[in-house]
Protein backbone atom coordinates (compact mmCIF):
# COMPACT_ATOMS: atom_id res chain seq x y z
CA UNK A 1 0.00 0.00 0.00
CA UNK A 2 1.22 3.75 -0.06
CA UNK A 3 -0.79 5.20 1.60
CA UNK A 4 1.22 8.71 3.09
CA UNK A 5 3.55 8.25 0.74
CA UNK A 6 3.99 11.78 -0.67
CA UNK A 7 7.57 11.93 -2.71
CA UNK A 8 10.02 8.93 -3.82
CA UNK A 9 11.44 7.82 -1.39
CA UNK A 10 14.68 6.04 -3.81
CA UNK A 11 14.82 2.80 -2.29
CA UNK A 12 16.75 4.40 0.54
CA UNK A 13 16.39 4.95 4.23
CA UNK A 14 15.71 8.41 5.69
CA UNK A 15 19.58 9.84 6.38
CA UNK A 16 20.83 8.46 3.19
CA UNK A 17 18.23 10.10 0.54
CA UNK A 18 18.72 13.52 2.42
CA UNK A 19 22.67 12.98 2.40
CA UNK A 20 22.31 12.34 -1.07
CA UNK A 21 19.85 15.10 -2.19
CA UNK A 22 21.98 17.48 -0.06
CA UNK A 23 25.21 16.42 -2.04
CA UNK A 24 23.29 16.45 -5.50
CA UNK A 25 21.91 20.12 -4.64
CA UNK A 26 25.31 21.61 -3.91
CA UNK A 27 26.78 19.70 -6.80
CA UNK A 28 23.79 21.32 -9.14
CA UNK A 29 24.42 24.84 -7.42
CA UNK A 30 28.05 24.57 -8.14
CA UNK A 31 28.05 23.16 -11.93
CA UNK A 32 24.86 24.26 -12.77
CA UNK A 33 24.29 21.39 -14.14
CA UNK A 34 24.13 17.27 -13.09
CA UNK A 35 23.61 13.90 -15.12
CA UNK A 36 21.47 11.57 -13.01
CA UNK A 37 18.62 9.23 -12.73
CA UNK A 38 15.33 10.67 -13.74
CA UNK A 39 14.02 9.45 -10.39
CA UNK A 40 16.83 10.91 -8.76
CA UNK A 41 16.47 14.31 -10.83
CA UNK A 42 12.48 14.35 -10.14
CA UNK A 43 13.38 14.23 -6.66
CA UNK A 44 15.86 16.68 -6.59
CA UNK A 45 14.01 19.23 -8.40
CA UNK A 46 11.26 19.16 -5.42
CA UNK A 47 14.39 19.25 -3.06
CA UNK A 48 16.20 22.59 -4.26
CA UNK A 49 13.53 24.69 -6.05
CA UNK A 50 11.95 25.68 -2.48
CA UNK A 51 15.69 26.23 -1.30
CA UNK A 52 16.13 28.50 -4.66
CA UNK A 53 13.01 30.04 -3.73
CA UNK A 54 14.04 30.96 0.16
CA UNK A 55 17.67 32.62 -1.60
CA UNK A 56 15.67 35.63 -3.53
CA UNK A 57 15.82 37.27 0.38
CA UNK A 58 19.01 37.48 1.42
CA UNK A 59 18.40 37.23 5.64
CA UNK A 60 20.41 35.43 8.68
CA UNK A 61 17.01 33.60 8.98
CA UNK A 62 16.77 32.06 5.42
CA UNK A 63 19.76 31.29 5.12
CA UNK A 64 20.15 29.23 8.08
CA UNK A 65 16.99 27.40 6.77
CA UNK A 66 18.64 26.75 3.73
CA UNK A 67 21.54 25.62 5.43
CA UNK A 68 19.66 23.05 7.57
CA UNK A 69 19.34 21.46 4.07
CA UNK A 70 22.57 21.54 1.71
CA UNK A 71 25.22 21.49 5.27
CA UNK A 72 27.50 23.41 2.87
CA UNK A 73 28.23 26.51 3.39
CA UNK A 74 30.25 27.12 0.56
CA UNK A 75 26.84 25.95 -1.15
CA UNK A 76 24.84 28.16 0.54
CA UNK A 77 27.07 30.98 -0.61
CA UNK A 78 26.83 30.60 -3.79
CA UNK A 79 23.33 30.07 -4.23
CA UNK A 80 22.50 33.15 -2.42
CA UNK A 81 24.62 34.98 -4.35
CA UNK A 82 25.39 34.17 -7.58
CA UNK A 83 21.94 32.18 -8.33
CA UNK A 84 19.72 34.16 -6.49
CA UNK A 85 20.44 36.86 -8.81
CA UNK A 86 20.08 35.03 -11.97
CA UNK A 87 16.63 34.25 -10.74
CA UNK A 88 15.62 37.07 -8.92
CA UNK A 89 12.76 37.88 -10.96
CA UNK A 90 11.35 34.46 -12.00
CA UNK A 91 8.35 33.10 -10.08
CA UNK A 92 9.43 29.48 -10.05
CA UNK A 93 10.70 26.70 -12.32
CA UNK A 94 14.10 27.36 -11.86
CA UNK A 95 15.48 23.70 -12.93
CA UNK A 96 14.46 21.88 -16.06
CA UNK A 97 15.23 18.01 -16.78
CA UNK A 98 16.26 16.91 -20.18
CA UNK A 99 16.09 13.35 -20.48
CA UNK A 100 18.81 11.69 -22.14
CA UNK A 101 18.62 8.11 -23.34
CA UNK A 102 19.55 4.76 -20.96
CA UNK A 103 22.93 3.97 -18.59
CA UNK A 104 24.59 1.49 -20.40
CA UNK A 105 25.40 -0.67 -17.34
CA UNK A 106 21.89 -1.48 -16.13
CA UNK A 107 20.03 0.33 -18.72
CA UNK A 108 18.57 2.94 -16.03
CA UNK A 109 16.88 5.93 -17.68
CA UNK A 110 18.80 9.36 -17.32
CA UNK A 111 18.65 12.68 -17.42
CA UNK A 112 20.02 16.06 -17.23
CA UNK A 113 19.24 18.60 -14.55
CA UNK A 114 20.26 21.99 -14.90
CA UNK A 115 19.52 25.55 -13.77
CA UNK A 116 17.13 27.47 -16.49
CA UNK A 117 19.09 30.54 -16.15
CA UNK A 118 22.65 29.51 -16.54
CA UNK A 119 21.56 28.17 -20.39
CA UNK A 120 22.01 29.94 -23.04
CA UNK A 121 21.70 27.77 -25.87
CA UNK A 122 17.42 27.81 -24.47
CA UNK A 123 17.51 31.05 -23.86
CA UNK A 124 19.08 32.23 -27.17
CA UNK A 125 21.42 34.22 -25.67
CA UNK A 126 18.35 36.78 -24.95
CA UNK A 127 18.58 38.01 -20.96
CA UNK A 128 15.17 38.89 -19.54
CA UNK A 129 14.06 40.90 -22.70
CA UNK A 130 10.51 39.65 -22.56
CA UNK A 131 7.57 41.45 -24.58
CA UNK A 132 4.12 42.16 -23.08
CA UNK A 133 1.50 39.97 -25.16
CA UNK A 134 -1.88 42.09 -26.06
CA UNK A 135 -3.67 41.78 -28.94
CA UNK A 136 -5.57 44.85 -28.62
CA UNK A 137 -2.81 47.19 -28.30
CA UNK A 138 -0.57 46.15 -30.82
CA UNK A 139 -3.10 47.71 -33.66
CA UNK A 140 -3.07 51.08 -31.53
CA UNK A 141 0.39 51.12 -31.51
CA UNK A 142 1.41 50.18 -35.13
CA UNK A 143 -0.81 53.04 -36.05
CA UNK A 144 0.82 55.14 -33.75
CA UNK A 145 4.62 53.99 -34.87
CA UNK A 146 3.79 54.55 -38.79
CA UNK A 147 3.69 58.91 -38.17
CA UNK A 148 6.81 58.41 -36.31
CA UNK A 149 8.95 56.81 -38.85
CA UNK A 150 7.73 58.91 -41.33
CA UNK A 151 9.08 61.91 -39.91
CA UNK A 152 12.17 60.71 -39.60
CA UNK A 153 12.69 60.72 -43.10
CA UNK A 154 12.00 64.01 -43.21
CA UNK A 155 14.65 65.13 -40.67
CA UNK A 156 17.21 62.64 -42.43
CA UNK A 157 16.90 64.82 -45.68
CA UNK A 158 18.10 67.90 -44.78
CA UNK A 159 20.90 66.37 -42.99
CA UNK A 160 22.25 64.17 -46.33
CA UNK A 161 23.26 68.06 -47.79
CA UNK A 162 25.08 68.67 -44.73
CA UNK A 163 27.31 65.26 -44.36
CA UNK A 164 28.25 66.14 -47.61
CA UNK A 165 29.67 69.41 -47.14
CA UNK A 166 31.28 68.17 -44.62
CA UNK A 167 33.73 66.12 -47.17
CA UNK A 168 34.24 69.43 -49.42
CA UNK A 169 35.68 71.18 -46.61
CA UNK A 170 38.30 68.68 -45.42
CA UNK A 171 39.47 68.31 -49.05
CA UNK A 172 40.45 72.04 -49.27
Amino acid sequence: MRHGKKFNHLSRQTGHRKSMLANMACSLIEHKRINTTVAKAKALKQFVEPLITKSKEDTTHNRRIVFTYLRNKYGVTELFREVAAKVGDRPGGYTRIIKMGNRLGDNADMAMIELVDFNELYNGGKKEEKKAKSRRGGKAKKTEAAPATEAAPEAKAPEAPASSEEPTESAE
